[in-house]
């Protein structure tokens, strides 16, 4: 139960773009008054932030857990896409998130997938149909349709997909875009169908593109697209149509900040200070119509204390009048969740990973997917690998090593091909965190460190993994091979441990596992491998490898 209480500190009015000397009160779980004053304490009281666009699958934990350690950097709410456990454990995936999501103090918005499975080249566990998405855009705790993936769906109105937009149309909620690359004639028309966000621009000049067409455009800064850089100086131009957004946050880097950093960052680079919190703290509450807190008087009381307006060290937060965070320090209480899965897979066999030709053959050209750090995209370039005793290795001087896709829903033969730029010199890395599908990805120089990788996985029914030769580390992900029932701080540092492994190892990837997980996805260009085979996302079919 929320007391009464004041806090004083010099107020930052976004809306109003003013600071002065204030006194908060708060009478249970809302905004009583503010009262200007002559003088006040050196801190400031503001709106908390707010994540425009998450997958708190990503973070591998539990929204429960999520909350915990996003409110110490200031985040009272999120717009969370459940795309990933939907892809596993279909409608009852999104109301054990919805369940745990009342657990938490953040206020978690879920939006209703648009795209299970995201294509059908690949496996997955579960179907989202237009009837589910009919359904779910009745339930009050369903706030929008998330990222409609399959924009070329969308260009060559797919009646399935095009039902889903108007549920959400008839529903009064917003539909969220996800178009990659897409320009132009083709983005307009999109974007008249009902996108009214994008979240995957990677260049300023995409995004301009995109704006000119209506759309809001979400500034991402994850643990594997970074795009904060190149779509920050659109504040000088656009700043009433952004939000901040970190879409797949890994669990090491969300117990070291969130938001608040992506804020510091902006400000540091001389954008305007009120821009800037109008697109971390309010824009996400208009655009979603969420049940957050913007300050006004008799709206709920979720707001943050921090230090001062440059590197914005977040003191307290305070959700519906109830402090839930206090100098770095969580103060909810988290207890271990239930568990949800879909999980049916035998063990491997080294030879699984194998890859036999014709033995007259001393060499031969195959299609190799590029891995990019810091990017989603792939590119796609043809290299010359050795041909030893009938079967085709890797090849560590240019960097090409074997990726494979295992099945984890039912058994099935393995899809293997090749990738570079990962930069093992031994082992294997693998996940069944592995978009959107969620089968098992692993990538390795030799058949028996795969198969060691995959197999600890599969043990666990889900998890990341390492094997270096000497041993096999594994952090389990029980809930739905995608989450840890544990707490994100005992996430991180399993996490963490799995990490400096890997790079041990030798790949220079700034997060090796966050961007394995996308190397399955057949909706991001270029290349990508999925449990059915070596996918061209740009042709929209698959491609030899050979």
């Amino acid at each position: 139960m929320s007391a009464d209480f004041e806090v004083k500190g010099n107020y930052i009015d976004i809306r109003n773009r003013q600071i002065y000397p204030a006194l908060v009160k708060v009478s249970g779980r809302k905004i009583a008054g503010i009262t200007k004053l002559e003088a006040a304490q050196q801190q400031f009281i503001l709106p908390g932030f707010i994540d425009a666009h998450i997958h708190i699958e990503s973070s591998m934990v539990s929204p429960a857990a999520f909350s915990q350690a996003a409110a110490v950097f200031g985040t009272v709410a999120t717009v969370s896409d459940p795309h990933e456990i939907a892809n596993v454990c279909g409608m009852e995936g999104i109301y054990y998130m919805i369940h745990n999501a009342k657990k938490a103090a953040v206020k978690i918005h879920f939006g209703a997938p648009s795209c299970v499975p995201a294509t059908f080249f690949e496996t997955a566990g579960a179907v989202i149909s237009k009837e589910d998405v009919k359904t779910l855009m009745q339930d009050p705790d369903i706030y929008y349709l998330a990222e409609v993936m399959n924009f070329p769906g969308v260009l060559n109105n797919d009646p399935e997909l095009l039902a889903k937009i108007a549920a959400a149309e008839a529903a009064g909620k917003p539909a969220d875009g996800h178009a990659p690359g897409l320009r132009g004639t083709a983005a307009a028309q999109y974007i008249a169908a009902g996108m009214s966000t994008d979240h995957e621009c990677t260049t300023i000049e995409e995004a301009l593109d995109k704006l000119a067409h209506g759309m809001k455009i979400l500034i991402r800064e994850g643990s594997a697209a970074k795009n904060f850089d190149a779509l920050v100086p659109l504040f000088k131009t656009h700043p009433q149509q952004l939000m901040f957004c970190s879409d797949d946050k890994h669990p090491d880097e969300l117990v070291k900040g969130h938001i608040n950093r992506l804020v510091a960052r902006a400000i540091g680079a001389g954008y305007d200070l009120f821009d800037v919190l109008h697109a971390a703290c309010l824009a996400p509450i208009d655009h979603y119509q969420l049940q957050v807190g913007d300050m006004s008087i008799g709206a709920p009381a979720d707001f943050i204390v921090v230090e001062d307006t440059n590197a914005f060290k977040v003191l307290k937060t305070y959700i519906n009048g109830q402090l839930v965070a206090e100098n770095g320090q969580s103060l909810e209480v988290y207890t271990r969740p239930d568990l949800i899965n879909h999980f049916n897979r035998d063990q491997v066999q080294a030879s699984d990973f194998s890859i036999q030709v014709d033995t007259t053959t001393s060499e031969i050209r195959v299609n190799t997917i590029v891995a990019l750090d810091g990017q989603l995209t792939t590119l796609s370039e043809a290299a010359t690998l050795a041909v030893i005793n009938g079967a085709i290795g890797t090849d560590l001087k240019q960097d090409i090593l074997k990726i494979a896709v295992v099945n984890r829903y039912q058994e099935a033969a393995v899809s293997i091909g090749f990738i570079k730029n990962f930069g093992l010199q031994y082992g294997a890395i693998a996940s069944s965190v592995a978009h959107d599908s969620h089968n098992i990805v692993v990538v390795g120089v030799d058949d028996q460190s795969m198969s060691d990788a995959v197999n600890a996985i599969i043990a666990h029914k889900g998890g990341i993994s390492l094997s270096n030769q000497t041993e096999t580390l594994c952090m389990p992900l029980p809930i739905a091979g995608l989450m840890t029932d544990k707490s994100a701080a005992e996430a991180a540092a399993e996490y963490e441990l799995l990490d400096k492994a890997a790079k041990q190892t030798g790949t220079k990837l700034k997060s090796p596992f966050m961007t394995l997980s996308f190397m399955a996805l057949p909706v991001i260009p270029s290349l990508k491998m999925t449990d059915k085979g070596l996918f061209n996302v740009d042709s929209f079919n698959f491609t030899p490898v050979f």
